[in-house]
């Protein structure tokens, strides 16, 4: 379960204040894919950063399964993004002198589990999503653009993570690649339980979603 409270977050220039997100509110359950929906500047990558506690509110809290991420110290936070956050990106952000298998793993070793558990989940995650025999052990120049997102889905699951964000997962994709990555992080919230939302600015996207926020100069609006 995600809840956020009254969130905001406020950026100081030498002439005004500007309210990037103010005072948002909402919950979203475990197995819900959701999605944020704005145009440009409306405040949807800065409320994306807060709830990967990539930054810091200037008030308000984030609860993730009964976790406040504002009282966390540094070291609490690190935990948690590696524990309970799994990161999708437009760019992949896929390491690309490493195999598929291999990107998988990562975040896998950085928790602490043994390299025969790292392979095996890898494998299994990339199989689950359409990634199968030699092409886990393809770098990412050898993939397409879905191909990689899909490795990109893999790797953000490889901890079980209670949520996951994705910031514009279909935005290098052709519109039936981008329909298959979405239908693919939709059936995934269910199967593993996980709260998936995404950031987007296509409205066709988010009809497909369990729910939908839109924001508005860093309100949400109806």
């Amino acid at each position: 379960m995600l809840k956020v409270i009254n969130l905001s977050k406020d950026f100081k220039t030498e002439d005004n204040t500007i309210n990037a997100v103010s005072n948002v509110s909402f919950e979203v359950g475990d197995g819900v894919f959701s999605t944020i929906i704005g145009k440009s500047g409306s405040g949807k990558s800065t409320l994306l950063s807060l709830l990967g506690a990539l930054d810091n509110p200037s008030s308000g809290n984030i609860m993730v399964d009964d976790q406040e991420i504002s009282k966390m110290s540094d070291q609490q936070l690190i935990k948690y993004r590696r524990d309970k956050i799994g990161f999708v990106f437009q760019n992949y952000n896929l390491i690309p002198n490493l195999s598929a298998l291999e990107n998988v793993m990562i975040p896998m070793e950085f928790a602490g589990v043994k390299l025969s558990t790292r392979k095996d989940r890898a494998s299994k995650l990339l199989s689950q999503v359409g990634i199968t025999n030699d092409k886990q052990e393809r770098k990412p120049g050898r993939l397409s653009g879905g191909e990689q997102q899909r490795v990109a889905i893999a790797r953000a699951l490889a901890n079980k993570p209670k949520l996951i964000l994705a910031d514009e997962p279909t935005g290098n994709l052709d519109s039936a690649t981008g329909k298959i990555i979405i239908d693919l992080l939709k059936k995934l919230s269910k199967s593993e339980n996980t709260t998936i939302i995404a950031v987007t600015h296509d409205e066709g996207i988010a009809a497909t979603a369990d729910s939908t926020f839109k924001l508005k100069d860093g309100k949400l609006i109806k």
